[in-house]
Protein backbone atom coordinates (compact mmCIF):
# COMPACT_ATOMS: atom_id res chain seq x y z
CA UNK A 1 0.00 0.00 0.00
CA UNK A 2 1.09 3.31 -0.56
CA UNK A 3 1.62 6.52 1.62
CA UNK A 4 -1.37 8.08 -0.45
CA UNK A 5 -3.39 5.06 -0.05
CA UNK A 6 -3.08 4.45 3.38
CA UNK A 7 -3.84 8.49 3.82
CA UNK A 8 -7.12 7.49 1.60
CA UNK A 9 -8.29 5.09 3.99
CA UNK A 10 -7.47 6.55 6.75
CA UNK A 11 -9.60 9.26 6.16
CA UNK A 12 -11.84 7.25 4.87
CA UNK A 13 -12.29 5.15 7.66
CA UNK A 14 -11.42 8.46 10.25
CA UNK A 15 -15.25 9.56 11.18
CA UNK A 16 -16.89 5.76 11.42
CA UNK A 17 -14.34 5.94 14.50
CA UNK A 18 -14.81 9.18 15.72
CA UNK A 19 -18.35 9.53 15.75
CA UNK A 20 -19.07 6.59 17.89
CA UNK A 21 -21.65 4.60 15.38
CA UNK A 22 -20.24 0.97 16.20
CA UNK A 23 -23.05 0.43 18.67
CA UNK A 24 -25.88 2.07 16.76
CA UNK A 25 -26.88 -0.05 14.40
CA UNK A 26 -26.68 -3.53 16.39
CA UNK A 27 -29.59 -1.99 19.23
CA UNK A 28 -31.55 -0.43 16.16
CA UNK A 29 -32.06 -4.16 14.22
CA UNK A 30 -34.43 -6.81 15.21
CA UNK A 31 -33.27 -9.26 17.67
CA UNK A 32 -34.63 -12.63 16.08
CA UNK A 33 -31.41 -14.28 16.03
CA UNK A 34 -30.89 -14.23 19.60
CA UNK A 35 -35.15 -14.95 19.84
CA UNK A 36 -34.98 -17.55 17.60
CA UNK A 37 -31.50 -19.23 19.87
CA UNK A 38 -33.43 -18.97 23.27
CA UNK A 39 -36.19 -20.71 21.78
CA UNK A 40 -33.82 -23.83 20.63
CA UNK A 41 -32.04 -23.57 23.69
CA UNK A 42 -35.79 -24.19 25.39
CA UNK A 43 -36.61 -27.07 23.33
CA UNK A 44 -32.75 -28.47 23.59
CA UNK A 45 -33.41 -28.83 27.26
CA UNK A 46 -36.71 -30.53 27.06
CA UNK A 47 -35.54 -32.97 24.39
CA UNK A 48 -32.73 -33.91 26.90
CA UNK A 49 -34.27 -33.90 29.79
CA UNK A 50 -36.93 -35.91 28.77
CA UNK A 51 -34.85 -38.49 27.12
CA UNK A 52 -32.32 -39.30 29.95
CA UNK A 53 -35.69 -39.31 32.75
CA UNK A 54 -37.53 -41.85 30.38
CA UNK A 55 -34.22 -43.84 29.61
CA UNK A 56 -33.55 -44.16 33.81
CA UNK A 57 -36.84 -44.74 34.25
CA UNK A 58 -37.38 -47.50 31.97
CA UNK A 59 -33.89 -48.89 32.29
CA UNK A 60 -32.75 -48.34 35.80
CA UNK A 61 -34.55 -47.55 39.37
CA UNK A 62 -34.71 -43.63 40.02
CA UNK A 63 -32.52 -43.89 43.00
CA UNK A 64 -29.96 -46.29 41.57
CA UNK A 65 -26.61 -45.42 41.57
CA UNK A 66 -23.23 -45.54 40.02
CA UNK A 67 -20.08 -46.77 41.45
CA UNK A 68 -17.03 -44.92 40.82
CA UNK A 69 -13.35 -45.64 42.17
CA UNK A 70 -9.89 -43.30 42.08
CA UNK A 71 -8.12 -46.13 43.62
CA UNK A 72 -7.94 -49.92 41.44
CA UNK A 73 -9.98 -52.47 42.81
CA UNK A 74 -11.17 -49.99 45.88
CA UNK A 75 -14.77 -48.77 46.14
CA UNK A 76 -14.78 -44.83 46.32
CA UNK A 77 -18.30 -43.79 46.41
CA UNK A 78 -21.50 -43.70 44.80
CA UNK A 79 -23.25 -41.02 42.91
CA UNK A 80 -26.97 -41.28 42.25
CA UNK A 81 -27.91 -41.71 38.39
CA UNK A 82 -29.71 -38.65 38.56
CA UNK A 83 -26.54 -36.33 39.27
CA UNK A 84 -24.98 -38.25 36.00
CA UNK A 85 -27.76 -37.48 33.86
CA UNK A 86 -28.15 -33.79 35.04
CA UNK A 87 -24.29 -33.55 34.67
CA UNK A 88 -24.41 -35.30 31.17
CA UNK A 89 -27.24 -32.59 29.66
CA UNK A 90 -25.43 -30.07 31.31
CA UNK A 91 -22.33 -30.83 29.24
CA UNK A 92 -24.07 -31.57 26.53
CA UNK A 93 -25.77 -28.07 26.64
CA UNK A 94 -22.38 -26.67 26.91
CA UNK A 95 -21.16 -28.17 23.80
CA UNK A 96 -23.59 -27.25 21.68
CA UNK A 97 -23.72 -23.31 22.49
CA UNK A 98 -19.68 -24.27 21.97
CA UNK A 99 -20.05 -25.93 18.60
CA UNK A 100 -22.22 -22.99 17.48
CA UNK A 101 -25.17 -25.07 16.57
CA UNK A 102 -27.78 -22.57 17.36
CA UNK A 103 -25.77 -19.52 15.20
CA UNK A 104 -27.59 -17.76 12.37
CA UNK A 105 -25.53 -18.98 9.74
CA UNK A 106 -26.53 -22.72 10.58
CA UNK A 107 -29.98 -22.90 11.58
CA UNK A 108 -32.75 -22.98 8.95
CA UNK A 109 -31.35 -24.53 5.75
CA UNK A 110 -28.91 -27.50 5.46
CA UNK A 111 -27.00 -30.10 7.12
CA UNK A 112 -24.86 -28.55 9.51
CA UNK A 113 -26.93 -28.18 12.37
CA UNK A 114 -27.66 -31.42 12.55
CA UNK A 115 -23.91 -32.42 11.77
CA UNK A 116 -23.01 -30.40 14.49
CA UNK A 117 -25.40 -31.93 16.71
CA UNK A 118 -24.82 -35.72 16.10
CA UNK A 119 -20.78 -35.04 15.33
CA UNK A 120 -20.60 -33.55 19.24
CA UNK A 121 -23.03 -36.31 20.67
CA UNK A 122 -20.49 -38.72 18.96
CA UNK A 123 -17.50 -36.93 21.08
CA UNK A 124 -19.24 -36.70 24.30
CA UNK A 125 -20.11 -40.47 24.51
CA UNK A 126 -16.49 -41.16 23.61
CA UNK A 127 -15.92 -39.12 26.25
CA UNK A 128 -17.97 -40.20 28.71
CA UNK A 129 -16.82 -43.76 28.01
CA UNK A 130 -13.50 -42.52 28.49
CA UNK A 131 -14.01 -40.71 31.90
CA UNK A 132 -15.70 -44.27 33.44
CA UNK A 133 -12.30 -46.03 32.11
CA UNK A 134 -10.21 -43.87 33.95
CA UNK A 135 -12.52 -43.23 36.85
CA UNK A 136 -13.52 -46.93 37.15
CA UNK A 137 -16.86 -45.59 36.96
CA UNK A 138 -19.19 -48.61 36.68
CA UNK A 139 -22.22 -47.08 34.63
CA UNK A 140 -25.01 -49.12 32.90
CA UNK A 141 -24.09 -50.33 29.67
CA UNK A 142 -27.51 -49.51 28.39
CA UNK A 143 -27.90 -46.52 29.78
CA UNK A 144 -24.99 -44.69 27.89
CA UNK A 145 -25.60 -46.70 25.05
CA UNK A 146 -29.70 -45.40 24.74
CA UNK A 147 -29.60 -42.14 26.48
CA UNK A 148 -26.69 -40.69 24.06
CA UNK A 149 -28.23 -41.90 20.41
CA UNK A 150 -31.84 -41.07 21.64
CA UNK A 151 -30.52 -37.55 22.67
CA UNK A 152 -28.96 -36.91 19.23
CA UNK A 153 -32.59 -38.04 17.87
CA UNK A 154 -34.10 -35.95 20.35
CA UNK A 155 -32.56 -33.05 19.40
CA UNK A 156 -32.66 -33.76 15.56
CA UNK A 157 -36.81 -33.68 15.86
CA UNK A 158 -36.54 -30.58 18.11
CA UNK A 159 -34.97 -28.63 15.51
CA UNK A 160 -36.35 -30.27 12.78
CA UNK A 161 -39.73 -28.75 14.25
CA UNK A 162 -38.54 -25.36 14.26
CA UNK A 163 -37.02 -25.49 11.14
CA UNK A 164 -40.59 -26.09 9.19
CA UNK A 165 -41.72 -22.87 11.89
CA UNK A 166 -38.84 -20.80 10.86
CA UNK A 167 -39.34 -21.88 7.01
CA UNK A 168 -42.70 -21.24 7.04
CA UNK A 169 -41.96 -17.50 8.79
CA UNK A 170 -39.34 -16.84 6.41
CA UNK A 171 -41.73 -17.41 3.52
CA UNK A 172 -43.97 -14.43 5.02
CA UNK A 173 -40.86 -12.19 5.02
CA UNK A 174 -39.97 -12.37 9.17
CA UNK A 175 -36.96 -13.83 10.56
CA UNK A 176 -34.89 -13.03 7.53
CA UNK A 177 -31.53 -11.49 6.97
CA UNK A 178 -31.79 -8.07 5.56
CA UNK A 179 -29.83 -8.04 2.74
CA UNK A 180 -27.98 -5.35 0.49
CA UNK A 181 -26.68 -6.56 -2.52
CA UNK A 182 -23.47 -4.67 -4.09
CA UNK A 183 -21.96 -5.54 -7.71
CA UNK A 184 -22.63 -5.22 -11.32
CA UNK A 185 -26.24 -5.33 -12.52
CA UNK A 186 -25.65 -8.93 -14.21
CA UNK A 187 -24.62 -10.61 -10.53
CA UNK A 188 -26.78 -8.56 -8.58
CA UNK A 189 -30.21 -9.65 -10.71
CA UNK A 190 -28.45 -13.34 -10.84
CA UNK A 191 -27.69 -13.37 -7.31
CA UNK A 192 -31.32 -11.81 -6.66
CA UNK A 193 -33.21 -14.22 -8.60
CA UNK A 194 -31.42 -17.36 -6.96
CA UNK A 195 -32.39 -15.59 -3.34
CA UNK A 196 -35.94 -14.79 -4.12
CA UNK A 197 -36.14 -18.83 -5.27
CA UNK A 198 -35.64 -19.87 -1.76
CA UNK A 199 -37.20 -17.52 0.64
CA UNK A 200 -36.31 -20.32 3.38
CA UNK A 201 -33.08 -19.65 3.08
CA UNK A 202 -33.49 -16.77 5.40
CA UNK A 203 -31.86 -13.56 3.04
CA UNK A 204 -34.36 -10.83 1.85
CA UNK A 205 -32.97 -8.22 -0.02
CA UNK A 206 -33.63 -5.05 0.64
CA UNK A 207 -31.22 -2.49 -1.34
CA UNK A 208 -28.92 -2.52 -4.10
CA UNK A 209 -26.01 -0.65 -4.27
CA UNK A 210 -24.33 -0.52 -8.15
CA UNK A 211 -21.54 1.40 -9.49
CA UNK A 212 -21.73 4.57 -10.74
CA UNK A 213 -22.15 4.04 -14.17
CA UNK A 214 -25.54 1.90 -13.65
CA UNK A 215 -26.56 3.77 -10.66
CA UNK A 216 -29.84 5.09 -13.01
CA UNK A 217 -31.48 1.74 -12.30
CA UNK A 218 -34.18 2.34 -10.12
CA UNK A 219 -35.12 -1.36 -9.55
CA UNK A 220 -33.71 -5.24 -9.88
CA UNK A 221 -35.96 -7.99 -9.28
CA UNK A 222 -38.43 -5.84 -7.49
CA UNK A 223 -35.65 -4.36 -4.68
CA UNK A 224 -34.84 -0.99 -4.66
CA UNK A 225 -31.43 0.38 -6.10
CA UNK A 226 -30.48 2.50 -2.88
CA UNK A 227 -26.72 4.15 -4.23
CA UNK A 228 -23.55 3.17 -5.49
CA UNK A 229 -20.73 1.01 -4.15
CA UNK A 230 -19.08 3.50 -2.28
CA UNK A 231 -22.03 4.56 -0.05
CA UNK A 232 -22.33 1.04 0.61
CA UNK A 233 -21.99 1.29 4.93
CA UNK A 234 -24.37 4.20 5.05
CA UNK A 235 -26.94 2.91 3.04
CA UNK A 236 -26.96 -0.34 4.73
CA UNK A 237 -27.67 1.72 8.26
CA UNK A 238 -30.57 3.54 6.01
CA UNK A 239 -32.67 0.53 5.26
CA UNK A 240 -31.89 -1.06 8.47
CA UNK A 241 -30.11 -4.39 7.06
CA UNK A 242 -27.30 -6.68 8.80
CA UNK A 243 -25.94 -8.16 5.50
CA UNK A 244 -23.92 -7.25 2.69
CA UNK A 245 -23.59 -9.55 0.23
CA UNK A 246 -20.82 -8.62 -2.61
CA UNK A 247 -22.13 -9.75 -6.04
CA UNK A 248 -19.33 -9.07 -8.45
CA UNK A 249 -15.45 -7.38 -7.13
CA UNK A 250 -15.47 -6.19 -10.77
CA UNK A 251 -15.77 -2.71 -9.67
CA UNK A 252 -14.25 -2.91 -6.56
CA UNK A 253 -10.28 -3.39 -6.04
CA UNK A 254 -9.13 -5.65 -3.14
CA UNK A 255 -8.35 -2.78 -1.23
CA UNK A 256 -11.82 -1.30 -1.10
CA UNK A 257 -12.99 -4.68 -0.59
CA UNK A 258 -11.07 -5.19 2.90
CA UNK A 259 -12.03 -0.93 4.01
CA UNK A 260 -15.29 -2.60 3.29
CA UNK A 261 -15.14 -5.21 5.82
CA UNK A 262 -13.73 -2.82 8.42
CA UNK A 263 -16.33 -0.55 8.02
CA UNK A 264 -19.22 -3.25 8.43
CA UNK A 265 -17.03 -4.26 11.46
CA UNK A 266 -17.62 -1.28 13.44
CA UNK A 267 -21.35 -2.06 13.16
CA UNK A 268 -21.82 -5.89 13.01
CA UNK A 269 -23.07 -6.08 10.26
CA UNK A 270 -22.11 -9.06 8.23
CA UNK A 271 -20.13 -9.51 5.10
CA UNK A 272 -20.58 -12.58 2.01
CA UNK A 273 -18.93 -12.60 -0.95
CA UNK A 274 -20.62 -14.35 -3.55
CA UNK A 275 -18.35 -16.31 -6.25
CA UNK A 276 -20.12 -16.27 -9.71
CA UNK A 277 -19.94 -20.24 -9.11
CA UNK A 278 -23.46 -21.80 -8.87
CA UNK A 279 -25.48 -24.71 -8.39
CA UNK A 280 -22.63 -26.19 -6.42
CA UNK A 281 -23.32 -28.26 -3.53
CA UNK A 282 -20.78 -27.69 -0.26
CA UNK A 283 -19.48 -30.87 -0.27
CA UNK A 284 -17.36 -30.69 -3.28
CA UNK A 285 -16.13 -27.03 -2.41
CA UNK A 286 -13.61 -26.50 0.30
CA UNK A 287 -11.50 -23.33 1.16
CA UNK A 288 -8.35 -22.72 1.04
CA UNK A 289 -6.36 -19.66 2.17
CA UNK A 290 -3.35 -19.28 -0.01
CA UNK A 291 -1.18 -15.83 0.71
CA UNK A 292 -3.74 -14.32 2.30
CA UNK A 293 -6.34 -15.29 -0.51
CA UNK A 294 -9.04 -17.36 0.11
CA UNK A 295 -9.12 -19.47 -2.78
CA UNK A 296 -12.42 -21.81 -3.31
CA UNK A 297 -11.36 -25.33 -4.74
CA UNK A 298 -13.91 -27.02 -6.59
CA UNK A 299 -13.93 -30.62 -6.90
CA UNK A 300 -14.77 -32.21 -10.02
CA UNK A 301 -17.63 -34.42 -10.13
CA UNK A 302 -17.23 -38.45 -9.84
CA UNK A 303 -19.18 -40.41 -12.43
CA UNK A 304 -17.37 -43.54 -11.60
CA UNK A 305 -15.29 -45.43 -9.26
CA UNK A 306 -16.53 -46.67 -5.59
CA UNK A 307 -19.22 -44.13 -5.17
CA UNK A 308 -20.55 -45.59 -8.66
CA UNK A 309 -20.46 -49.06 -7.44
CA UNK A 310 -22.15 -48.70 -3.97
CA UNK A 311 -25.02 -46.86 -5.89
CA UNK A 312 -25.22 -49.58 -8.55
CA UNK A 313 -25.16 -51.99 -5.80
CA UNK A 314 -28.08 -50.27 -3.20
CA UNK A 315 -29.93 -49.66 -6.85
CA UNK A 316 -30.09 -53.57 -7.31
CA UNK A 317 -30.76 -54.55 -3.64
CA UNK A 318 -33.62 -52.24 -2.97
CA UNK A 319 -35.14 -52.25 -5.95
CA UNK A 320 -35.38 -56.02 -5.69
CA UNK A 321 -36.94 -55.95 -2.26
CA UNK A 322 -39.31 -53.14 -3.24
CA UNK A 323 -40.64 -55.66 -6.27
CA UNK A 324 -40.16 -58.54 -3.79
CA UNK A 325 -42.51 -56.55 -1.27
CA UNK A 326 -44.65 -54.61 -3.39
CA UNK A 327 -45.46 -57.99 -5.91
CA UNK A 328 -49.01 -58.36 -4.67
CA UNK A 329 -50.02 -54.60 -4.71
CA UNK A 330 -48.82 -54.57 -8.31
CA UNK A 331 -50.59 -57.40 -9.53
CA UNK A 332 -53.90 -55.88 -8.42
CA UNK A 333 -53.06 -52.67 -10.43
CA UNK A 334 -52.18 -54.47 -13.13
CA UNK A 335 -55.71 -56.17 -13.09
CA UNK A 336 -57.23 -53.53 -12.40
CA UNK A 337 -55.91 -51.39 -15.55
CA UNK A 338 -56.62 -54.81 -17.62
CA UNK A 339 -60.25 -55.22 -16.86
CA UNK A 340 -61.14 -51.38 -16.82
CA UNK A 341 -59.82 -50.58 -20.47
CA UNK A 342 -58.57 -52.36 -23.35
CA UNK A 343 -55.14 -52.66 -24.10
CA UNK A 344 -52.14 -53.59 -22.60
CA UNK A 345 -51.36 -54.00 -19.06
CA UNK A 346 -48.15 -52.23 -19.46
CA UNK A 347 -46.84 -48.96 -22.05
CA UNK A 348 -43.38 -49.44 -22.57
CA UNK A 349 -41.75 -46.46 -24.56
CA UNK A 350 -38.62 -45.14 -25.41
CA UNK A 351 -36.97 -43.22 -23.79
CA UNK A 352 -32.75 -41.70 -23.99
CA UNK A 353 -30.60 -42.79 -21.14
CA UNK A 354 -26.80 -42.96 -19.78
CA UNK A 355 -24.73 -41.75 -22.33
CA UNK A 356 -27.54 -40.76 -24.81
CA UNK A 357 -28.53 -44.67 -25.16
CA UNK A 358 -32.34 -45.20 -25.71
CA UNK A 359 -33.82 -47.76 -23.99
CA UNK A 360 -37.47 -49.41 -23.24
CA UNK A 361 -38.86 -47.62 -20.09
CA UNK A 362 -41.85 -49.81 -18.63
CA UNK A 363 -44.90 -47.98 -16.73
CA UNK A 364 -48.37 -48.84 -15.71
CA UNK A 365 -50.33 -47.92 -18.32
CA UNK A 366 -52.82 -44.65 -17.33
CA UNK A 367 -54.30 -43.62 -20.73
CA UNK A 368 -55.90 -44.87 -23.37
CA UNK A 369 -54.88 -47.62 -25.75
CA UNK A 370 -54.29 -44.77 -28.58
CA UNK A 371 -52.72 -41.84 -26.55
CA UNK A 372 -50.11 -41.32 -28.68
CA UNK A 373 -52.32 -40.65 -31.78
CA UNK A 374 -55.10 -38.34 -29.62
CA UNK A 375 -51.91 -35.94 -28.81
CA UNK A 376 -51.88 -34.04 -32.11
CA UNK A 377 -55.48 -33.34 -31.02
CA UNK A 378 -55.11 -31.61 -27.92
CA UNK A 379 -54.60 -27.80 -27.61
CA UNK A 380 -50.98 -26.68 -26.97
CA UNK A 381 -52.43 -24.05 -25.21
CA UNK A 382 -53.53 -26.25 -22.61
CA UNK A 383 -50.08 -26.87 -21.62
CA UNK A 384 -49.29 -26.49 -17.97
CA UNK A 385 -45.93 -24.60 -18.59
CA UNK A 386 -45.90 -22.83 -22.60
CA UNK A 387 -42.13 -22.59 -22.15
CA UNK A 388 -42.07 -26.33 -21.73
CA UNK A 389 -41.18 -29.01 -23.98
CA UNK A 390 -43.25 -31.16 -22.26
CA UNK A 391 -46.75 -31.43 -22.96
CA UNK A 392 -48.54 -31.97 -19.46
CA UNK A 393 -52.08 -30.27 -18.46
CA UNK A 394 -54.27 -30.76 -15.79
CA UNK A 395 -57.28 -32.84 -16.90
CA UNK A 396 -55.79 -34.96 -19.59
CA UNK A 397 -58.88 -36.45 -21.51
CA UNK A 398 -56.58 -39.68 -22.41
CA UNK A 399 -56.23 -40.93 -18.58
CA UNK A 400 -58.47 -43.89 -18.11
CA UNK A 401 -60.13 -43.77 -14.27
CA UNK A 402 -57.81 -45.98 -12.78
CA UNK A 403 -54.67 -44.11 -14.59
CA UNK A 404 -56.09 -40.87 -13.09
CA UNK A 405 -55.61 -42.57 -9.54
CA UNK A 406 -52.33 -44.44 -9.98
CA UNK A 407 -50.76 -41.39 -11.65
CA UNK A 408 -51.90 -39.41 -8.54
CA UNK A 409 -49.89 -41.33 -6.32
CA UNK A 410 -46.93 -42.24 -8.80
CA UNK A 411 -48.40 -46.12 -8.43
CA UNK A 412 -48.05 -45.86 -12.48
CA UNK A 413 -44.21 -45.62 -12.04
CA UNK A 414 -43.43 -49.06 -9.90
CA UNK A 415 -42.45 -51.09 -12.74
CA UNK A 416 -39.45 -48.85 -13.79
CA UNK A 417 -38.10 -50.67 -10.69
CA UNK A 418 -37.57 -53.33 -13.05
CA UNK A 419 -35.63 -50.57 -15.58
CA UNK A 420 -33.29 -50.38 -12.36
CA UNK A 421 -32.55 -54.06 -11.98
CA UNK A 422 -31.83 -54.34 -15.61
CA UNK A 423 -29.41 -51.22 -15.72
CA UNK A 424 -31.25 -48.85 -17.99
CA UNK A 425 -32.31 -46.77 -14.80
CA UNK A 426 -31.34 -45.89 -11.31
CA UNK A 427 -33.45 -45.10 -8.39
CA UNK A 428 -32.33 -41.65 -8.23
CA UNK A 429 -31.58 -39.73 -10.99
CA UNK A 430 -33.04 -37.19 -14.23
CA UNK A 431 -35.89 -37.16 -15.14
CA UNK A 432 -35.95 -40.12 -18.18
CA UNK A 433 -35.88 -38.00 -21.85
CA UNK A 434 -38.10 -38.54 -24.56
CA UNK A 435 -36.15 -38.46 -28.21
CA UNK A 436 -38.48 -35.46 -29.17
CA UNK A 437 -37.23 -33.81 -26.42
CA UNK A 438 -33.74 -33.86 -26.45
CA UNK A 439 -33.68 -32.39 -29.92
CA UNK A 440 -34.99 -29.46 -28.39
CA UNK A 441 -32.13 -29.63 -25.39
CA UNK A 442 -29.34 -26.59 -25.13
CA UNK A 443 -26.05 -28.23 -25.58
CA UNK A 444 -25.32 -27.57 -21.62
CA UNK A 445 -28.83 -29.89 -20.79
CA UNK A 446 -27.03 -32.75 -22.30
CA UNK A 447 -24.84 -33.09 -19.09
CA UNK A 448 -28.14 -35.23 -17.74
CA UNK A 449 -27.01 -37.94 -19.78
CA UNK A 450 -23.62 -38.26 -17.52
CA UNK A 451 -25.70 -40.38 -15.33
CA UNK A 452 -28.27 -42.82 -15.68
CA UNK A 453 -32.28 -41.29 -15.44
CA UNK A 454 -34.09 -42.12 -12.37
CA UNK A 455 -37.92 -43.11 -10.81
CA UNK A 456 -37.41 -40.40 -8.51
CA UNK A 457 -35.09 -37.22 -8.32
CA UNK A 458 -35.39 -33.95 -7.24
CA UNK A 459 -37.47 -32.25 -10.22
CA UNK A 460 -39.68 -35.16 -8.47
CA UNK A 461 -39.68 -34.22 -4.89
CA UNK A 462 -39.93 -30.27 -5.64
CA UNK A 463 -43.10 -30.18 -7.15
CA UNK A 464 -43.07 -32.74 -9.94
CA UNK A 465 -45.22 -30.51 -12.89
CA UNK A 466 -45.73 -27.75 -11.16
CA UNK A 467 -42.01 -26.81 -11.77
CA UNK A 468 -41.37 -24.72 -14.77
CA UNK A 469 -38.96 -26.18 -17.59
CA UNK A 470 -36.08 -24.34 -16.61
CA UNK A 471 -36.79 -25.13 -13.11
CA UNK A 472 -36.99 -28.83 -14.08
CA UNK A 473 -33.73 -28.49 -16.14
CA UNK A 474 -31.77 -26.49 -13.31
CA UNK A 475 -32.92 -29.14 -10.66
CA UNK A 476 -31.47 -32.29 -12.68
CA UNK A 477 -27.84 -30.66 -13.77
CA UNK A 478 -27.46 -29.61 -9.48
CA UNK A 479 -28.61 -33.26 -9.27
CA UNK A 480 -26.00 -33.89 -11.71
CA UNK A 481 -23.10 -32.07 -10.64
CA UNK A 482 -23.44 -32.47 -6.64
CA UNK A 483 -24.67 -36.21 -6.79
CA UNK A 484 -23.64 -38.41 -3.70
CA UNK A 485 -25.52 -41.82 -1.84
CA UNK A 486 -26.50 -39.50 1.41
CA UNK A 487 -28.59 -37.06 -1.16
CA UNK A 488 -30.03 -40.32 -3.17
CA UNK A 489 -31.24 -41.49 0.68
CA UNK A 490 -32.73 -37.83 1.27
CA UNK A 491 -34.64 -37.72 -2.01
CA UNK A 492 -36.17 -41.22 -1.64
CA UNK A 493 -37.30 -40.45 2.14
CA UNK A 494 -38.16 -36.90 0.50
CA UNK A 495 -40.31 -39.06 -2.56
CA UNK A 496 -42.30 -40.52 0.11
CA UNK A 497 -43.88 -37.56 1.36
CA UNK A 498 -44.42 -36.39 -1.89
CA UNK A 499 -45.87 -39.53 -3.20
CA UNK A 500 -48.68 -39.70 0.03
CA UNK A 501 -49.17 -35.85 -0.46
CA UNK A 502 -49.97 -36.02 -4.55
CA UNK A 503 -48.85 -32.77 -4.97
CA UNK A 504 -47.58 -31.89 -8.82
CA UNK A 505 -49.07 -35.23 -10.26
CA UNK A 506 -51.24 -35.10 -12.60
Amino acid sequence: MTIAQDARSTTRLAPRFALGEADAPQSARPSWKRAYARRLVVTDVLALVAVFAAVQITWLSIGESAYFSLISGQAYGTVSYGVVSAAIVALWLLLLWLSGSRAPRVVGVGWMEYRLIANWGIRLFAGIATAAFLLKMDLGRGYILLSIPLGIIGLWLSRLMWRKWLQRQRKKGNYSHQVVLAGSPASVQHIADQLQRQPAAGYQVVGICLPEHAARLTKIEGAPVIGTLMEIPQKVESVSADTVIITSADDLDPLRVKELSWELEQGAFSLVVAPSLTDVAGPRIHSRPVAGLPLLHVETPQYSGFRAAMKRISDVALSAAALLALAIPMLIVALLVKTTSPGPVFFMQERVGYHGKPFKMFKFRSMRQNAEELLTQLDEKQKIDQGSVLFKIREDPRITRVGKFIRRYSIDELPQLINVLKGDMSLVGPRPSLAREVELYDPHVHRRFLVKPGITGLWQVSGRSDLSWEESVRLDLYYVENWSLTADLMILWRTARAVVSSSGAY
